[in-house]
């Protein structure tokens, strides 16, 4: 099981939408992801709750509340069948709470927007977890994200300038996109939505997807299929799903419900990612 955990002290970075379409992308690959919500706002355990019967199950973990009736750690339990799970923290975290936060997480994924009391605000995340949480950067556990982008603007190349001073790996880069705003409304993630209305938001996530592939330890094949299957059926590129092809004025809509066909099912847009992208995933559990 790897432990993802979706970090940045500062409130409205985009972690929330980052944790739920990532746990979008692992159950359209028939893994079982394991939200973790630790906000207060509870956002992540409403998304989940909006999911119809009919989408890839994605098990929510209510962290932010405490129940006196039981043991904090039985609160916590992680289903035995999962096999990632992926920790939304909250907003303004202490030193203490940093570390226990990251102290088991395989991958720490840090989102940062373009603005100038952002990449100060992250500038000071990362100083906290090489410092405090003792996180060295040759262990390859931090990645950055440049979410929320628009590109050929100044304060994109000023975020792209600082960020490659830090030393940490930019894993991604995200563009402000309204797929994300939508599918948070319905419960979905880009990577759940029609391949001709998000290909470009779900290519955006390969080289996210290939860094946290590359995380040690033992692979996991996909349920229901080896992990060289899953490699295979995004390689060969599947057709999308029959249907009639959408006008240009038609709002977004989630992909079809019916079983999948393979490792990744037929209109799923998640086949948008390169045969590299999959192959290399799906060598880590991916």
């Amino acid at each position: 099981m790897q432990r993802i955990v979706v970090l940045n002290p500062k409130g409205g970075s985009g972690k929330t939408t980052i944790a739920i379409n990532l746990a979008s992308y692992l159950a359209t690959r028939r893994y079982t992801p394991v939200l973790m919500d630790f906000d207060p706002q509870g956002s992540t355990l409403r998304w989940v709750r909006k999911r119809r019967p009919a989408q890839a199950p994605i098990h929510a973990i209510a962290a932010f509340e405490k129940d006196s009736r039981t043991t904090r750690a039985f609160q916590l339990r992680v289903p035995d069948v999962a096999t990632h799970v992926i920790v939304d923290t909250p907003a303004a975290l202490d030193p203490r709470q940093l570390s226990d936060m990251t102290r088991d997480a395989d991958k720490i994924l840090v989102p940062v927007l373009p603005s100038d009391i952002d990449i100060h605000a992250c500038s000071r995340c990362i100083r906290d977890l090489l410092l405090v949480a003792k996180i060295s950067r040759d262990e390859n556990r931090i990645g950055v994200i440049a979410n929320r982008i628009r590109r050929n603007t100044l304060t994109y190349q000023s975020l792209i300038r600082f960020l490659h001073t830090l030393g940490i790996p930019i894993v991604a880069t995200i563009r402000d996109s309204q797929n994300y705003v939508r599918g948070a409304e319905i419960g979905i993630g880009v990577h759940e939505m029609k391949s001709y209305v998000a290909q470009e938001d779900v290519a955006q996530w390969v080289p996210l997807v290939e860094w946290l592939a590359g995380s040690p330890g033992e692979a996991q094949a996909p349920p229901g299929g080896s992990s060289e299957g899953a490699g295979t059926a995004a390689a060969a590129g599947q057709p999308p799903a029959a249907g009639e092809p959408a006008s240009a004025g038609e709002p977004v809509a989630p992909a079809e419900p019916e079983a999948p066909a393979g490792p990744l099912g037929p209109g799923d847009s998640s086949q948008a990612l390169s045969g590299k992208a999959a192959a290399s995933a799906a060598a880590a559990g991916f």
